[in-house]
């Protein structure tokens, strides 16, 4: 599994070239991250108007609609969402009237791959409590960091999906995680449906079954004795 930092994330990628747009949420989800791509400013704003990111990484020359005016609109609106400009100027008036619309954070192309990733982690630590490195409930450890987990010491063979399903109920300590929260959270519009899942799935919205299908096939890896409740109507807790 691939190193996450040890911080469960959701980010949007607006990036008008849509060849580095793809090459940048390819290494972000391979960072252990749920992505979401788009070309173009309407397309930012109406994605950052339906699902709750934790990161925009926004280029400010986009088409239709200037990364500027999405910055400005996101801003305006209150959202959490930390904001990541990209650029091609390395200009410091460019750099400095970036930060004064609101950015968090400016990165200039072309960028070093892991320095985009670190600051990505970075933007999500300054907004939520940090996450231990080790989580531990009912025998299982998860080492966030690591991505690795155990239960009872044995070693637990987990998807990207199982892991991050894993890491929420855990971090609820004892809570109940609806289907839904999970799915905004461990799913994005690139993710397509387990190889075992019967499911219909649409691109873009992943089916809600699939938080079934994986929650049972996590439960599978977990063993004897079953560790996850289902709460009829409300979601999952371990």
């Amino acid at each position: 599994m691939h190193e996450a930092g040890g911080i469960t994330m959701r980010v949007l990628v607006a990036e008008d070239e849509e060849v580095l747009a793809e090459l940048v949420a390819t290494g972000l989800r391979r960072a252990g991250f749920a992505v979401d791509t788009v070309y173009s400013g309407d397309a930012a704003l109406a994605y950052l108007g339906l699902h709750d990111y934790d990161v925009v990484v926004l280029d400010r020359d986009l088409p239709r609609v200037h990364g500027d005016d999405v910055a400005r609109r996101l801003i305006a609106s209150g959202s959490r969402t930390r904001i990541l400009m990209l650029t091609a100027s390395s200009a410091m008036e460019d750099r400095v009237a970036g930060l004064d619309l609101g950015a968090d954070d400016y990165v200039t192309k072309p960028f070093e791959f892991p320095e985009l990733v670190s600051r990505v982690r970075a933007l999500r630590r300054r907004s939520d409590r940090p996450v231990p490195p080790q989580l531990e409930r009912h025998g299982i450890r998860l080492d966030t960091v690591r991505r690795s987990a155990r239960r009872d010491g044995r070693e637990l063979d987990l998807s990207p999906k199982e892991f991050t399903v894993l890491q929420l109920l855990l971090e609820a300590d004892g809570g109940t995680v609806s289907a839904e929260e999970l799915l905004e959270r461990a799913w994005d519009a690139h993710t397509g449906p387990s190889p075992r899942s019967p499911l219909p799935y649409e691109r873009g919205r992943p089916h809600p079954g699939a938080v079934r299908v994986c929650v049972g096939e996590l439960r599978s890896k977990l063993g004897e004795p079953g560790l996850i409740r289902t709460v009829q109507d409300v979601g999952y807790a371990l």
